[in-house]
């Protein structure tokens, strides 16, 4: 029978939790600005995770200020500023171009991570791996393509801001899944007390933006709970399979969810392009297959 190694699993899992929550921010929170979305969703996430982490994580767990060194401190705070800076300069690059445009570019994050790992942590993948990788990179790419040609969007990154700052903002996400390896995996930290600080970190990064187009959420107080609960989800399923394989090899697959939100669309709301999606959706299965080949 065959079965997957727990680390691609784990990555799946991620990939099908982002993906489902895509396709609900799209269907149930247009009405409100992102960075709104982010703090609220953000709030009731780590109040779902906290009393996962106060049963989890003993006192002896919890590491001191003390114990870190100056370059340890600075990777945990960098991955959490990368994060935030991810989310928010993908949002500048929606403000300045079509989402046609901008969406594709801003997912290649695998084409980062994997020169990251290999200069920075001297990891090793056998080239059935990096094909993989391209594989499942360019299934999130076509699952994000919307009209022209499929070359349209990195021709425009010579010359549209737009573009750039999708660009960018796969660079940060790059930086912030390669920061979580690191802090999982290399300095140990508690997987259970790291979900909350990323989500907690976040919301205060995102928080003074959010203040200045604050609109009142209270009457979907139980929309946001709900929505809450699965970024929770989503973060866990994340960190299990940061803390267990590469970046490079979990990075590709988790941003497949990218293929899980819009085959959501095509089944459920008939979006356009459905072949298209299903084109996406078959390189993503080949590219994970090669991956955990």
């Amino acid at each position: 029978m065959f079965s997957l190694p727990p680390g691609i699993g784990y990555s799946l899992a991620a990939a099908v939790v982002w993906g489902t929550y895509i396709f609900v921010l799209k269907q149930y929170f247009e009405e409100y600005p992102s960075t709104v979305v982010t703090v609220g969703v953000n709030a009731a996430a780590v109040l779902w995770y906290l009393p996962l982490t106060i049963q989890r994580t003993a006192p002896a767990d919890v590491p001191s200020l003390s114990g870190f060194s100056v370059a340890e401190g600075v990777l945990v705070v960098g991955t959490i500023v990368a994060t935030a800076a991810a989310f928010l300069v993908f949002l500048w690059a929606l403000g300045r171009g079509d989402v046609s445009y901008v969406a594709p570019i801003s997912k290649v994050v695998p084409v980062f991570v994997l020169p990251i790992e290999v200069l920075f942590l001297q990891e090793r993948l056998t080239p059935i791996q990096v094909t993989g990788v391209v594989v499942a990179t360019l299934a999130v790419y076509v699952a994000n393509y919307r009209t022209g040609s499929l070359l349209d969007p990195i021709r425009k990154a010579a010359s549209s801001r737009a573009a750039q700052f999708g660009l960018l903002s796969a660079a940060f996400f790059a930086v912030s899944d390669v920061g979580k390896r690191v802090a999982l995996q290399e300095l140990a930290l508690p997987l259970e007390l790291w979900v909350p600080t990323v989500l907690g970190g976040v919301l205060v990064v995102v928080l003074p933006l959010a203040l200045r187009e604050w609109v009142p959420i209270r009457d979907a107080l139980p929309k946001f709970a709900l929505a809450g609960g699965g970024v929770a989800l989503g973060e866990h399923v994340t960190s299990l399979a940061f803390s267990t394989v590469p970046a490079s090899i979990a990075s590709p697959i988790i941003n497949t969810q990218a293929v899980v939100a819009v085959l959501l669309g095509g089944v459920l709301l008939r979006e356009d392009s459905f072949r298209i999606r299903l084109a996406a959706a078959g390189l993503a299965v080949v590219g994970v297959g090669l991956i955990a080949a």
